[in-house]
């Protein structure tokens, strides 16, 4: 049984990955090279939504240290690597923190050590990138002197039924011994293990998941645009679809896809695709289609004011919400800020309410939420619901509200107009 783990990276993957292996009774260290992460951890304050201040206390009491020193690789059994996987200004994949984080482990790496990268990229990754890299750096070889495997992170901000432990653990190592040391690994941590045939797939299986989302949301948004056209409720045509019990996954459009997942990982398949000389086409129209969501969102906000006879110029326009996901605070890649970038061009008078986001910036602006809703609500011209906290949806106050444009759905009333 793997006795010590170096986790590399504490964020949304990384910290939840620490807390479930704490709780198996490992000896866990996480290295970050963010000095305030490091101390804010150390002395009790955590900064990812999945693991809260008494989770931390939890893990501190079971012995977990934080780090910026890498010399904890040196007496680590299991090493594994959850950095980012941004994609730079050209849209494709940025792997300078992976890079930086193996270059790290291969100077440290001991005989034995399973080395695992959990942070999402494309097929080919883990052979071709890490793999030359830690055995340049160390003088061991993958496979013989030590073990490497990829494991995509399926991690769910803020989804309180599936977690780490509970959601079935893809790993696929680059020699089946490789793959039965990370399943030993990770049955320490998880209820249910799936070995794959190698990394490549296991690098494939991750992209896949979120390019079937991608690709579905995109379908619905598409959808939206012209059932409103044709006068067509969309909401109630997805309820009656899924009651099928079989052959349909109910799917709903919104102002845009955001956060670490949807936006991202399909461009790292589509990359790949189109370095062996294919187009991606499905993936790239599906990323056309929900990109100029924020903008027709911003078009159906101006059409409910021209119904009020106002103009969006000079109006009041409160966005509620504006975090990527329903009761989280994690602002990545939201689609809160393409829209109020584009309602602010327009000449809109942009707030917003959101108790996850104390600040909220775009276009080099930068807001502080409404401190009380019915307030910022009585001030508003138009209202768009742009995320359904359950704070803001089971209020109460919208129902008091004037004009809401509902861009998830779940709102009634007769001031209410969904997307």
């Amino acid at each position: 049984m793997t006795s010590s783990l170096t986790v590399i990276g504490l964020g949304y993957v990384g910290l939840p990955l620490a807390r479930e292996a704490c709780r198996s009774g490992l000896a866990v260290t996480g290295l970050d090279i963010d000095p305030s992460v490091v101390a804010g951890l150390m002395n009790g304050q955590t900064h990812v939504d999945d693991v809260n201040s008494s989770d931390l206390a939890e893990m501190l009491q079971a012995g977990f240290h934080v780090t910026s020193d890498s010399t904890c690789l040196e007496s680590s059994d299991t090493v594994v690597i959850c950095v980012p996987t941004p994609l730079n200004e050209y849209g494709t994949p940025n792997l300078d923190a992976v890079k930086a984080a193996t270059r790290t482990v291969s100077e440290k790496l001991q005989p034995g050590t399973l080395v695992v990268l959990e942070s999402t990229t494309y097929p080919g990754t883990t052979e071709d990138i890490i793999r030359p890299i830690l055995e340049a750096g160390s003088g061991l070889s993958a496979g013989t002197d030590f073990y490497l495997s990829y494991s995509p992170e399926r991690i769910d901000p803020g989804n309180p039924d599936w977690g780490l432990r509970n959601t079935p653990k893809v790993v696929g190592g680059l020699t089946p011994t490789c793959t039965e040391q990370a399943v030993r690994f990770y049955d320490q941590i998880v209820d249910t293990v799936v070995p794959t045939v190698g990394t490549r797939e296991a690098e494939l299986a991750k992209l896949l998941e979120n390019t079937y989302r991608h690709v579905n949301i995109a379908l619905m948004n598409e959808m939206s645009v012209f059932c409103h056209e044709l006068d067509v409720d969309l909401w109630a045509a997805i309820e009656a679809a899924k009651t099928k019990p079989f052959g349909y996954e109910a799917f709903y459009p919104g102002p845009g896809v955001g956060g670490h997942c949807i936006p991202i990982d399909p461009n790292y398949l589509s990359w790949v695709v189109r370095s062996v000389g294919y187009r991606f086409r499905f993936v790239e129209l599906a990323e056309e289609i929900s990109d100029r969501m924020p903008a027709y969102v911003a078009k159906r906000v101006q059409d409910s004011l021209n119904a009020d006879k106002k103009s969006v110029n000079g109006s009041v326009v409160l966005l509620l919400g504006v975090t990527y996901k329903a009761n989280v605070s994690d602002l990545r890649e939201t689609a809160a800020r393409p829209l109020a970038a584009q309602l602010s061009t327009m000449g809109a008078d942009v707030r917003y309410f959101d108790p996850y986001a104390e600040t909220f910036n775009f276009n080099g602006r930068e807001l502080v939420s409404e401190d009380d809703l019915e307030v910022a609500l009585a001030n508003a011209d138009l209202t768009v619901l742009v995320q359904a906290h359950d704070e803001i949806v089971e209020s109460g106050a919208l129902s008091r509200a004037g004009r809401i444009l509902d861009t998830r759905g779940v709102l009634s009333g007769d001031n209410v107009e969904r997307l």
